[in-house]
């Protein structure tokens, strides 16, 4: 009976069987050396960003590398399945036919996750931002803490996680790439000296910029740039200087308190809102 059972097998075995093992074997090894190959043809493709950090540089590669190996796992397997159902003798076509209609059924109900999942490969591609970036989505802003395929990970600055779809991301602002900016206005009084305003500001702006505590966050001392509007009871000034990313704030902070104490000890009015009522 076993020699019946060895009989019937072998032509199958033959003709059939040592395709199905060559199929798999085939496919095992386009999916070792493809990942191989994504990997080193990724890394020298991808145009290296001098602006960031070795670490965001890789992780960033790391991301379309994943990307990309699951894409051809997914794509080898599947075709490599196909060939072994046809050589066992189960008709693909019918089982095409169905996956046709299946995907035509979810093409109308996931058309909003494939909008997803296809603009989130281009912002990753284009390294709109990465994690650690502050970023705004039209409004909605904070600091990126996760990014997958389908959305983006928010955290604002009361602790609210924001989870928002990169289909319904319509305009990205990157707060926190390449460098920043320190913008202030400041309000001084019209009987103030303006030259000795502009000293005192660029006086200020240099000693932090060379503070051993700031001056690694500062690009750019801060300086006086123009006198950008007159008020009705002040002179405004705009202050420019740049800075590391994401260091813009801690900067800020500091140079409107060293403003505020060299304005008081040079006796420079800031002024507040007046009224003045002429009285019959």
């Amino acid at each position: 009976m076993i020699l019946n059972i060895l009989q019937n097998i072998t032509p199958w075995f033959l003709s059939h069987g040592l395709k199905i093992i060559l199929i798999i074997f085939i496919a095992f090894l386009i999916r070792k050396f493809g990942r191989v190959c994504i990997d080193k043809i990724l890394r020298k493709v991808v145009v290296s960003d001098h602006f960031l950090t070795k670490e965001s540089e890789r992780k960033r590669e790391d991301t379309l590398i994943r990307i990309f190996d699951t894409s051809l796992g997914v794509s080898v397997w599947l075709l490599a399945s196909l060939m072994v159902f046809q050589e066992v003798g189960i008709a693909i076509g019918p089982l095409l036919a169905a996956a046709g209609i299946a995907g035509l059924a979810f093409g109308f109900g996931g058309q909003y996750l494939i909008r997803d999942l296809i603009s989130g490969l281009f912002i990753i591609m284009e390294n709109q931002y990465r994690i650690g970036d502050v970023v705004c989505f039209d409004g909605t802003c904070g600091l990126v803490e996760d990014i997958s395929m389908r959305m983006t990970t928010l955290r604002d600055l009361d602790g609210v996680v924001h989870h928002v779809p990169h289909g319904e991301i319509k305009k990205v602002s990157n707060l926190s790439k390449y460098f920043a900016r320190v913008n202030l206005n400041v309000r001084i009084s019209y009987k103030s000296n303006l030259e000795k305003v502009i000293d005192v500001v660029n006086k200020v702006g240099e000693e932090l910029a060379n503070d051993p505590d700031w001056k690694e966050s500062i690009l750019k001392a801060p300086q006086f740039l123009r006198v950008d509007d007159f008020g009705q009871s002040e002179i405004i000034i705009k202050i420019l200087g740049e800075t590391k990313p994401l260091k813009q704030w801690d900067v800020a902070g500091e140079l409107r308190k060293r403003i505020k104490i060299a304005f008081d000890r040079e006796g420079i009015e800031m002024p507040f809102p007046q009224m003045v009522i002429h009285q019959k």
